[in-house]
């Protein structure tokens, strides 16, 4: 026998989740990326970080990374002190914003910085997925991110 429930039927996620986590330290902001344990990632048992970005390099694309969270409905509130937030994010803009983190955080030339923000943010998503998901889970992710910088600064780089 079947027990009817009330209300509409709810499908299993089947998709990866994401949440960007906000945190105001005495230094600044601190943006983060994580995936959460769901269906599309059965060996996740707990979150997982996936990057993060603060200080001055943050200070540096904040607009950017504010503008592109805007039109999903996300608006980050002015923190204080100790004071952390969290959203869920849609996977691409996860797997972009995991990736620019990844890939900005050891940086300090302003004019790469730019040139790697703006080929990342020219990235399809698989492209954007393929570079994360190399960073993720091989055993030496700073030599990928070196790599993935030197392409997206090379001037001799057609594309």
């Amino acid at each position: 026998m079947r027990i009817a429930r009330s209300g509409p039927a709810r499908e299993p996620r089947t998709v990866p989740r994401f949440e960007i986590r906000a945190l105001r330290r005495p230094a600044g902001l601190v943006l983060e990326i994580w995936q959460l344990p769901s269906l599309a990632s059965p060996g996740l048992r707990e979150p997982r970080y996936v990057g993060g970005l603060s200080g001055r390099n943050l200070a540096l694309i904040e607009h950017r990374v504010l503008r592109q969270l805007r039109p999903v409905g996300i608006e980050l509130p002015e923190l204080r002190g100790g004071d952390q937030t969290r959203r869920e994010l849609e996977e691409d803009l996860a797997l972009r914003l995991g990736l620019t983190f990844r890939a900005l955080a050891p940086m300090r030339s302003r004019t790469h910085m730019r040139a790697c923000i703006e080929g990342i943010d020219k990235m399809g998503r698989e492209e954007a997925a393929y570079w994360l998901g190399m960073t993720m889970h091989r055993r030496r992710p700073r030599r990928v991110l070196q790599a993935l910088r030197i392409l997206l600064t090379d001037p001799n780089r057609s594309g």
